[in-house]
């Protein structure tokens, strides 16, 4: 055959077409050198980019499998291959391949990010976690690559390693809309919706209009509580027969939007339809745990309480495989309550304190105390705001031992210098994640920063900490349902676990605060939810704040604020009512003797009934 042009040069205006999104353009030319020469490294290697461009990955693991055999010295060959071979479903292979890439040639990021994405697919999570921050270092302005390194932090409950890798994303280069939306839900889902707010106006003046990124954007609107708008998105791509929609993620979707309208009926149904399709067993707990929620809901007690089980269960062997951790012993509460305070110790400490600073408030309790609807209540206040949960105290914490200091029986040793700085270094994360005026007050809500007292003790003595307080049994019952990120996931094995990691942070909680004395208010959430106005005057006179008509009604609050980051988010908005008062007793047979023996002492302190 003859060319008008020479093969080489016909490839490489195949590329430039390619490149510019002429892709039929470019397969002629392809086929039209390999036409005449079969095995043509140049035009193999743009044809395998093309088929997999079009999901056509079979053909494309035989065209790039080919040019490892013609040139088997050549890394981009194996790299290509491996990168096929994912999502045509060999993973063992892919990974071969993109191993036998690295032992040819120094890496490339495309080399690392794709081996990280492969092994996040394997729940090799450490692994991945190396191979994309290295992928990131190289390629620091991809945006791809850092949104897949910041989820892959996210996943294994790095949280603020996942928002400083996204912290500069407008500087990223090649900004679509798809990452564009990812990169959004994972700062707000990560307490950085300020950050977010750019990508947010952004979609908001130009959505998604199709694809997978409508999903991801019906997403972002219902955690910003714009439902109508959520629910107007995916109108856009539902199909008009749900029980043949094969996408698991659209009717997960939908499910959270009809479980928001109150349709639990309509929830129960769509998450049943995507529990049918095939799925790993480690992954079914983000199915598994809005069923149980739903069940609840419908009054479906028995099949709520399997359901959940189930889910604890996938998410911890997600964990297992993801981390290597899968029980409370591993967690967080357990490491930081293992020592307390040495009285010897606290003598060394100056009373007087920080008192040129303002202190922050601080609430802390059990999750799913109601530490939300108190955050959000004072956040309605005009003196006061909130940031919603960071971990700037545990991280005052690792600032300590970094020192050399035994947290928390050296806490004395620190000096005057050594509190300032790490004070400062607690306002400095403050300042990054909200816009504190000068005349309003921080309110620092973290429930498990109860077992943190010994730090906030000692940077702010002065400081007011409110411990919320709720049923023993309806708190362990509720954590039991909900579906939390990593560290908090382990302590919900079953409702026996919980109630041991429950006791263990009251047990904790009590001793410290024996010897410490903070300045504290107890607020128990029925008493709240029977005589709200009576509560908020009660805790504005602890604070000795006026109380302001707003506080009233911080459901409103909350829809408008849109930015709540915490699994609560959607229930803080609703009307505040005695619904999930005794809610336990639908679930009573499932509290075990060694459940309710380790929660009585607590049930009997703040004069709880257990029948």
């Amino acid at each position: 055959m003859s060319f008008p042009f020479e093969p080489e040069m016909l490839v490489e205006l195949a590329r430039q077409e390619l490149a510019s999104g002429q892709v039929g353009a470019a397969q002629e030319k392809c086929l039209r050198v390999l036409g005449a020469q079969q095995h043509h490294p140049g035009a193999l290697d743009v044809l395998g980019t093309i088929l997999a461009s079009q999901g056509r990955y079979e053909e494309a693991v035989r065209v790039f499998n080919a040019l490892t055999l013609m040139q088997p010295a050549v890394a981009a060959h194996w790299q290509n291959l491996g990168t096929v071979l994912r999502p045509a479903g060999r993973p063992a292979q892919a990974l071969a391949a993109l191993e036998r890439a690295l032992r040819l040639a120094p890496p490339t990021a495309g080399l690392l990010y794709n081996l990280g994405a492969l092994q996040m697919d394997r729940l090799d999570y450490r692994a991945a976690h190396l191979a994309l921050r290295d992928a990131a270092v190289l390629a620091p302005r991809n945006p791809r690559i850092r949104w897949t390194y910041a989820q892959c932090c996210c996943d294994i409950g790095h949280r603020q390693e996942a928002v400083t890798a996204l912290e500069d994303w407008e500087t990223l280069e090649g900004l679509d809309v798809e990452i564009m939306v990812s990169i959004a839900l994972l700062l707000v889902t990560s307490g950085a919706a300020r950050r977010a707010q750019p990508a947010i106006q952004r979609l908001l003046a130009n959505p998604p209009a199709s694809g997978r990124a409508v999903v991801g954007f019906a997403l972002l609107l219902e955690r910003l509580h714009r439902v109508d708008e959520a629910q107007a998105a995916m109108q856009r791509v539902a199909p008009s027969d749900e029980s043949s929609n094969q996408d698991s993620e659209r009717l997960a979707m939908s499910a959270r939007l009809a479980d928001r309208a109150g349709r639990h009926e309509d929830a129960h149904r769509l998450l049943t339809l995507a529990l049918g399709q095939p799925r790993e067993f480690v992954h079914r707990y983000n199915l598994l745990f809005p069923l149980a929620k739903a069940c609840d809901a419908l009054g479906r007690y028995e099949e709520a309480y399997i359901a959940a089980e189930e889910a604890h269960r996938s998410q911890l062997a997600f964990l297992e495989r993801a981390v290597g951790r899968s029980s409370e012993e591993q967690s967080q509460l357990w490491a930081l309550t293992v020592n307390g305070c040495s009285p010897d110790d606290i003598s060394l400490w100056d009373g007087a304190g920080n008192a040129s600073e303002t202190n922050p408030i601080f609430i802390v309790g059990f999750p799913r105390s109601g530490t939300t609807l108190l955050e959000q209540m004072l956040d309605a206040h005009p003196q006061l705001q909130s940031m919603d949960e960071q971990p700037f105290i545990l991280r005052s914490v690792a600032q300590v031992t970094d020192r050399g200091f035994s947290y928390p029986r050296e806490l004395g040793k620190l000096t005057e210098s050594d509190l300032r700085e790490l004070r400062a270094q607690y306002w400095d994360g403050v300042r990054k994640r909200v816009p504190l005026a000068p005349d309003r007050r921080l309110v620092d809500k973290n429930p498990m920063n109860m077992v943190l007292l010994p730090i906030i003790r000692r940077l702010f003595p002065k400081a007011p900490i409110i411990l919320a307080i709720r049923h023993p049994c309806d708190t362990v019952l509720s954590c039991f349902l909900q579906h939390f990120p990593s560290d908090l996931a382990l302590l919900g094995r079953d409702l026996t676990a919980l109630a041991r990691s429950y006791a263990r942070a009251f047990d904790y909680w009590d001793s410290q605060s024996s010897l410490l004395r903070p300045i504290t208010h107890e607020l128990k959430y029925e008493r709240l939810i029977a005589d709200f106005a009576a509560e908020v005057d009660r805790l504005c006179a602890f604070l000795q704040l006026p109380r302001h008509e707003a506080m009233l009604a911080p459901g409103e609050h909350a829809r408008t604020k849109g930015f709540i980051s915490t699994p609560s988010y959607a229930q803080v908005i609703e009307p505040i009512g005695d619904r999930s008062v005794e809610r336990w007793k639908h679930y009573r047979r499932h509290f075990g003797s060694e459940a309710l023996g380790l929660l009585m002492p607590w049930i009997e302190r703040w004069g709880y009934a257990v029948l």
